[in-house]
């Protein structure tokens, strides 16, 4: 998928996010809920996190210079990783800040129908933000689970947003049953700990989304089906006859580098050599369309131990 799915979701969660934003700020102005004010804080986050991932789309959208050679898809990677960052300082610790404070201190709320007025409000416009995300992931998730999409894609932008909606949506309920039991109750601890639960939830979704990030800037490679595919779609059988060493690695969502060994069969020419890895690029770059790069180095196939180029490493399903 290009970024133009990516962007379409990040659109429509910044929509979302900056109404919901003003909605709770003036919600929290008249009701004074510390749960209004941490979910108002997690809108900002969001709001601030959009921004960033658009920011990450057009750096990497820079054609590779000198400095560069392989370009800067690297720059999705980074602004996902600054996201979490965002969402981990700005949404969790200043909501567990205020969740504190209000279980410390309660404080009586006023108007809190009209907190959850904007409560409603909010969900429909997550709702909507999140069914975008959900649509535009599905040609890349396949039939695998949502949380396997959101562990394995290699597409830092939908994985974002789709934790996002789903956090704003569970911090949403926090926040509506927090002040549901203070209005219930008329004892605003409730509000202080549903705006503790909302801290809580972000940072666990921040922390989730750095270990992601932070893997895919120091650099993944293709996915065990991609790999797979990879490696079919090199061997021809008649002049390519085996792999021997094939390594991958994501330089960005949509550019997959793919350095190869391949055993040659004996006696070819120059020409036909040359052929035979024209033949293999072409064939992988058609079943997996994210390869960008492809370098292939011909060899002869060596028994295990015999290979002295091989930097120690074993040929691939064969053992030292």
């Amino acid at each position: 998928m290009s970024a133009s799915g990516s962007r379409a979701a990040i659109f429509a969660a910044l929509g979302a996010d900056i109404g919901i934003a003003i909605a709770k700020f003036v919600g929290w102005a008249i009701t004074g809920s510390s749960s209004m004010l941490a979910e108002a804080m997690h809108s900002i986050a969001d709001t601030a996190n959009q921004f960033l991932l658009l920011i990450g789309q057009r750096r990497a959208a820079k054609r590779p210079d000198t400095l560069h050679p392989f370009g800067y898809g690297r720059n999705r990677y980074f602004y996902a990783f600054v996201v979490a960052l965002v969402l981990f300082s700005l949404g969790s610790l200043a909501a567990i800040d205020e969740g504190i404070h209000k279980i410390r201190d309660p404080e009586e709320l006023s108007s809190p129908f009209v907190a959850i007025v904007i409560l409603l409000v909010a969900m429909g416009l997550e709702t909507f933000s999140l069914t975008t995300a959900k649509r535009e992931s599905r040609p890349l998730k396949g039939t695998s689970s949502w949380w396997r999409f959101i562990r394995n894609s290699r597409n830092p932008e939908l994985p974002v947003v789709l934790l996002e909606d789903s956090g704003a949506l569970i911090g949403l309920l926090f926040a509506f049953v927090g002040v549901g039991l203070t209005m219930l109750t008329g004892d605003p601890i409730w509000d202080g700990i549903g705006t503790l639960a909302i801290g809580a939830l972000l940072g666990a979704i921040a922390i989730v989304l750095i270990v992601e990030m932070k893997s895919l800037l120091i650099g993944e490679g293709a996915t065990a089906e991609e790999y797979a595919v990879i490696r079919a779609n090199l061997v021809d059988g008649a002049r390519i006859d085996r792999v021997i060493h094939l390594e991958t690695e994501y330089l960005g969502p949509e550019d997959l580098l793919v350095a190869a060994k391949i055993a040659i069969v004996p006696g070819l020419g120059i020409a036909a050599i040359a052929e035979a890895i024209d033949a293999a690029e072409a064939r992988v770059r058609a079943a997996v369309p994210t390869v960008n790069r492809i370098y292939l180095e011909p060899d002869l196939y060596r028994p295990a131990g015999a290979d002295a180029s091989t930097d120690g490493r074993a040929p691939e399903g064969e053992s030292v």
